[in-house]
């Protein structure tokens, strides 16, 4: 199985950006964290980070092309934006999880809204880090 991993804007930022949502995990820890699990897991990851919309864009289409099982994808604050980003992940019907570090539910009112949220088989928000390896183990578990 092949999964991206796709990161939107600030997300390099980890460790850094607000340690009090986000926690103390750099970007590059959050990255190791992903492949050892992944391989104990037998799955292919292919990362990818950008602060521009339209490279997520292309990113998430590039996944179709190459045959990708699955997306696992914390779009940041396009999250509550990017209708760009839902109609992507519409358009390549690439089993997709949503994937939130910080409990959204418990922050600002505009963080309520998810686009992405529509089209995603899953969302998981509030569990760190952590809930990276939980998408990656349901697109598993959703694949059997």
């Amino acid at each position: 199985m092949k999964i991206y991993v796709i990161n939107g804007p600030n997300l390099n930022m980890l460790g850094i950006r607000e340690p009090d949502h986000y926690g103390k995990t750099t970007y590059s820890d959050l990255v190791d964290m992903i492949k050892a699990h992944a391989e104990s897991r037998g799955v292919e990851v292919v990362f990818y980070q950008s602060n521009h919309e339209g490279a997520l864009v292309d990113k998430i289409q590039e996944a179709y092309f190459e045959g990708v099982d699955g997306i696992v994808i914390n779009p940041g604050a396009y999250t509550h934006t990017s209708i760009a980003l839902l109609d992507a992940v519409k358009s390549v019907s690439i089993p997709t999880v949503e994937v939130h570090i910080s409990k959204l539910d418990e922050r600002e009112d505009f963080r309520q809204v998810s686009y992405i949220g529509l089209a995603a088989r899953k969302t998981i928000k509030g569990h760190g880090v952590v809930g990276y390896l939980e998408a990656i183990d349901f697109l598993l578990e959703d694949s059997i």
